[in-house]
């Protein structure tokens, strides 16, 4: 059932002290097979990204700016998985999962962080993108190491202000009437859906930050490769153009399902949400975008396949 704390009637305003998760528990059927299926992708996406982040610090030929912002990727979405399959798994055993407002903010604060930190590394890793193939002359000189150190601590640590401000204003709000989340985390949505009162400074909030950490880097990455395929067909070769874009084809492929599950999610008009759709989207880019990403790095990357080669074959053979 679904319920929202503005809309409650007068009469049960109780201030609410925990949510209960209602996660997949409309399918209680499906329960084991569900667990079994996450607890298999939330593998995945931990041995995937450890290979990865192993294999980009100890060969060689991967010391470079992209496999470094690639290392980081990586380490960042072990932790981005890491905020809410857990907590699913153990949910997936109970039928459901009651949750205090503390645990929930928590949740979220490193959720938002993680999340708000994946746009700004996709960013940088769109930059680099972008000096090498615009600017292959000068590439070194400008993605040298105190840069590319500078823009992923910078990644890394612009998220947590704004999310500190953010989670503050949201949960120093009263949450009254029902308390069942119809979801499988804390997201903002649901959550800001049980807010008691009027809840347009919040929802605003939601909108101008948003916009700061999802639509403005996706405006540049955009941007990005615009002169990126711009200077690729101009390339003499057929060869070289196709090597050039090898090169950034798989940060395009994850760039595209992460920010456009994202952005359906979060930016499509209130009168088209549905709570089953958007469990689904937020299923897509907090586990399932997680698990493709370090496949597609390898499988479409020669240098990410080699070095896992010769990996595989040094610690197994």
């Amino acid at each position: 059932m679904e319920c929202t704390g503005h809309n409650s009637p007068l009469g049960n305003l109780t201030a609410l002290v925990e949510f209960i998760l209602i996660g997949f528990s409309d399918v209680p059927n499906l329960q084991g097979f569900l667990f079994g299926l996450f607890l298999i992708l939330y593998i995945i996406i931990l041995t995937g990204n450890s290979l990865i982040i192993m294999i980009t610090k100890i060969d060689p030929s991967l010391q470079t700016p992209m496999y470094f912002f690639l290392g980081n990727f990586s380490f960042l979405e072990i932790c981005y998985v890491s905020v809410t399959v857990p907590r699913l798994l153990a949910d997936l055993c109970r039928q459901y999962g009651n949750i205090s407002l503390l645990a929930c903010a928590i949740q979220m604060f490193f959720f938002l962080i993680l999340a708000d930190t994946e746009c700004f590394i996709l960013t940088a890793m769109a930059y680099d993108r972008y000096v090498a193939i615009c600017n292959p002359l000068l590439y070194p000189v400008i993605m040298n190491s105190k840069l590319c150190v500078q823009l992923a601590a910078a990644c890394w640590c612009t998220a947590i202000p704004i999310n500190t401000l953010f989670i503050s204003i949201a949960f120093s709000s009263t949450f009254c009437g029902c308390n069942r989340l119809n979801h499988f985390f804390c997201d903002v949505p649901p959550v800001i859906q049980l807010v008691c009162g009027d809840t347009f400074t919040i929802e605003l909030l939601i909108y101008v930050l948003a916009t700061i950490v999802v639509a403005v880097p996706f405006v540049l990455i955009l941007v990005s490769y615009g002169k990126i395929i711009s200077t690729i067909l101009k390339l003499p070769s057929a060869t070289g153009r196709a090597k050039a874009f090898s090169t950034c084809s798989s940060h395009l492929m994850v760039v595209t399902l992460f920010f456009g599950s994202g952005i359906i999610v979060h930016f499509r008009p209130k009168s088209t949400h549905s709570i089953g759709m958007d469990k689904f989207f937020s299923l897509f880019y907090t586990v399932l975008t997680p698990v493709f990403n370090p496949i597609i790095y390898c499988l479409r990357n020669k240098d990410v396949m080699v070095a896992l080669g010769k990996f595989l074959q040094k610690w197994i053979v």
